[in-house]
This record gives structure tokens, sequence and C-alpha cells, in this order.
């Protein structure tokens, strides 16, 4: 099936049944009874929340079932799953032996795009495992200020349900794809789409890294102008050799470095265009500044030369890209500066719940006391300490496995002081912030980037930030 091709179904009658209740589930079971399907949803959980999200459900003529979500009910026809239901759940597993189908939100909303007549707009995707929020923003920040109308969706923002089903026509879609949606949105087509790096994650959910990098791969699937991949990571070029692309689909490489033919990249200060122009062998085209990024961090302004290279495929002009990566600003907890005390910069990225996000967040700096740690979720932290220990002023350690990172550092930065903080109650990371400030010498930055997830002590990366970022404040106002 082409990208611009829509693909229309007759749900009139068709027994499907939706997996999870949830941001993705409940709009999808709407939409399919709205076309007519004989819905049901199954959903693991039974408490309280999914009682009342049933209830509303079969208000509507909906069939829930709660508390059983391995059992594939009678004369199911197709499954639409929420992305996150891993690939060996029973209820799958008895979907492949009955020969049913399964999807995903991505996938409906890809067969839905263009139903009742409504335009049908072209997708640029983003996949990765870092950057891809950042990345999408920008590209829509891009797009906007070359005129179009567009919304960042997907894994972020508006759901692709509401965007394709909404009244709204868009002239383009910015899409950030997890690799949890990729695996099951086997016929997605995109206009142009992006890897931008690829490191271990989610292993639990997909079995192995090598099929983790398949699903990512499948982005590149049917692509029609353009498959961006990063140049400092061969892995992404080695996806877009495999992938079946239309033909005169080109494949786009962008670097920090100068840019061969086919690339974007960075010379002299300035982000440069060798991909997009008439005489790629000889010229270059300028797009913007490096301080037209916010924040003109490394791994920033690859996501940033990423985006630029999926507008230029789309025919964005290059007045644009500047003026919409000058728009843009980055989400909270991301590379945030939050203050600057006695000349120390204080820095959160709670966003940074890996080993390879640490690791490009702690590239940005030269003299760094680290504050890290909380559930390393399986990862090992030798390659990051070792990569990291040349910048470190000092760190401080919280959090669940920290023991794990104190470890790395005793191996490979013996000589850096550590301070270990056992406590794990809400005023832990003021002591963290003294700590480190303890630590810090005019000019260094303290940098929260836990390399880890926070759920050991706050309910999400936000939360762990904003504590960060209290703390600071406080001391800032401290020693006003």
């Amino acid at each position: 099936m082409g990208s611009q091709e829509v693909s229309t179904v007759d749900w009139q009658g068709k027994h499907v049944t939706v997996a999870g209740l949830g941001v993705s589930g409940i709009p999808a079971a709407r939409a399919l009874h709205e076309r007519g399907a004989h819905v049901t949803v199954v959903n693991d959980g039974d408490d309280e929340r999914a009682r009342a999200q049933a209830a509303e459900l079969e208000a509507l003529g909906i069939t829930v079932r709660l508390g059983d979500g391995a059992t594939l009910p009678p004369s199911t026809e197709l499954i639409v799953t929420a992305p996150g239901w891993q690939p060996d759940k029973p209820l799958f597993l008895a979907a492949a032996e009955a020969g049913v189908p399964v999807w995903g939100d991505v996938e409906l909303a890809w067969r839905l795009r263009g139903d009742n007549g409504r335009k049908a707009a072209p997708w640029l995707a983003v996949t990765g495992t870092n950057g891809k929020t950042t990345t999408v923003r920008m590209l829509a920040s891009i797009l906007e200020a070359a005129g179009l109308r567009t919304a960042a969706v997907g894994n972020i923002g508006v759901s692709l349900l509401d965007a394709v089903l909404g009244d709204t026509e868009y002239d383009v879609l910015a899409v950030e794809l997890s690799s949890y949606q990729l695996h099951w949105a086997p016929s997605l087509r995109a206009h142009s789409a992006a890897v931008l790096n690829l490191a271990p994650d989610h292993l639990d959910w997909h079995g192995s890294m090598e099929a983790y990098a398949a699903d990512k791969g499948r982005v590149y699937e049917g692509n029609t102008v353009a498959c961006v991949y990063n140049v400092a990571d061969p892995a992404t070029e080695g996806l877009v050799r495999e992938a079946d692309v239309e033909e005169g689909c080109r494949a786009i490489g962008f670097t920090l470095g100068a840019p061969g033919p086919s690339q974007l990249g960075v010379v002299d200060g300035i982000l440069v265009d060798r991909a997009f122009v008439a005489n790629r062998q000889k010229q270059a085209q300028e797009l913007a500044e490096v301080s037209d990024v916010n924040p003109p961090a490394p791994h920033n302004i690859a996501n940033a030369l990423a985006a630029a290279a999926l507008a230029r495929a789309f025919g964005v002009e290059p007045a644009a890209v500047r003026d919409g990566l000058r728009a843009f600003r980055p989400d909270a907890h991301r590379i945030e500066h939050v203050a600057d005390i006695g000349e120390v910069a204080y820095v959160d990225d709670s966003k940074a719940t890996n080993t390879h996000a640490t690791e490009a967040s702690l590239a940005a700096y030269d003299s760094i006391v680290w504050i890290a740690g909380g559930l390393a979720k399986g990862a090992t932290f030798d390659e990051l300490v070792t990569g990291a220990a040349k910048r470190l002023r000092g760190v401080v350690l919280m959090g669940a496995d920290r023991a794990l990172i104190h470890e790395a550092l005793t191996r490979h930065a013996p000589e850096v002081p550590v301070v270990d903080l056992e406590r794990t109650d809400t005023g832990a990371m003021s002591e963290a912030v003294a700590r480190a400030a303890e630590l810090a010498r005019p000019g260094d930055t303290v940098l929260l980037a836990p390399a880890c997830a926070s759920m050991d002590m706050f309910t999400n990366y936000n939360k762990r930030g904003e504590a960060f970022a209290d703390a600071v404040r406080a001391r800032a106002d401290e020693s006003a």
C-alpha cells in the first residue's frame, strides 16, 4: 500500500476485541463502536477506576470484561491492543493460534485516516531510544513556522485516533512512535521517518536487542521520500538498508560534524543541508545557527538536525527551519536550566531515565557534580562511568539501585568523591542538592541526570525533577 493510499474497512458487524482500558483503549472502543463493530473490551485490572471506565462504555452498548485479559472472546475477528501489552500474553498466543490479527492503536489510526471523507494527512514519523518527544515537538514547531496545519501526535500530546478522526484537517502530522506501537503497526507507511538512535531498552518486552531494533526499523517500511538516520549510530543506517521503501526514497544522514552529500550537519556553528539542495555534491544550504537550538547541547543539536531533515523532506523552506527552532521551547525536566548559584549552574534532566540518555546529558558539560540513582531496570553503568569519569567533580547517589552506580564508580573513577544517601524520604532531594553544592566549584554544573527510573522514590520523573528544582530554588533564595 502506498503512503498516500487510504485503506477502507467495513466495520459493520465485525467482532473486535479491544485489549486494555486507558488512553488508547477507550478511544479505540468508541471509534469502532461508532462504525458498527461489535466491540468487547478486555482488561487485566478490576479496580475502581476500571469499573468507572467500564460503566461509561457499557452505557454505549460496548461489552467490557474486567479482570480477564487473557481469554480470547468467542467470534473475535480482530484484536486492537494497547501498545504496552506484551506480545507473549496468553490473549495474543490464542489469537495467533486462531489466525486472528492484532493491531495497535497506531495501526487502527492509520487504517481510519481519511475515514468519512476527511483528508488523510501524511505522517512524518520519529522513533529512537532517546530524543523522540523533543524531536517531534521541534518538527511540529518548524512545520508551524512554514504555515502548515500540523500537530505533535502519537506517543505524545494528541492521540493519533483523535487527530485522524477529529474535525481539523491537517496538512501533515508529526508523529512520535514507540517500539511498542511500531510492533503492532504492520501496514504503517510514513511519508518520511527518522530513527534517532538505538540503545538497549525495553528488552524485557521485546525479548532481545535484535527484536527491539527490528521493531524500531518498521518505521522505515514503505517510506516515500526520506529515511533519516544518525551517522554516529551505524545501526540506524543498517535499518534503512534493510527497509523495503518506495522507489525514489532516499537515505538522509544527520551528523554533528561536517555533512557529506545527502546529509545534514554542522559547519562553523551553522546547521547546514547537503541533502535537499540542487547540487548536493558541491552546495550546502544554511538552515540555522547552533545558537537557535534550545538548549544547544550536542544531543539536542542532533535532534534539531533530524527534525530539520524531516521538514526539508516535506518541502519546508530553510527560513522556516530557523524560525521553528527559535520558537521551540523544550519540555520541563529535559536539560532544563534551573538557576545559577555562586557561579554554579543547576540543571534538571530528570527525563534521563536510562544510561543512553544520561550519557548524552553528561557529554553536554565540562565539569559536573552528578546526582544519579533510582531504579536501574536491569541496566549496567560501567560504560557510562568510563565515558564520563574525566568530567566528574563529584557524585551524589540516591535511590534503590545507587549501589550499582557506586560500584561502577569504584571500578572506573575511584578518585571521584561520592556521597551515598541512604534516606528515601521526601527531604532526600534537598539533601542531595545541598551535598552537591558542597562538592561544586565555580564554573561547575550540578546535573540531575539519574540514569534510572524514578518510581522507587517519586511518582514519575516529573515529580523527581520538580523536587530538584524546588530544592535549588530554595537554596537560591537563601543565598540571595
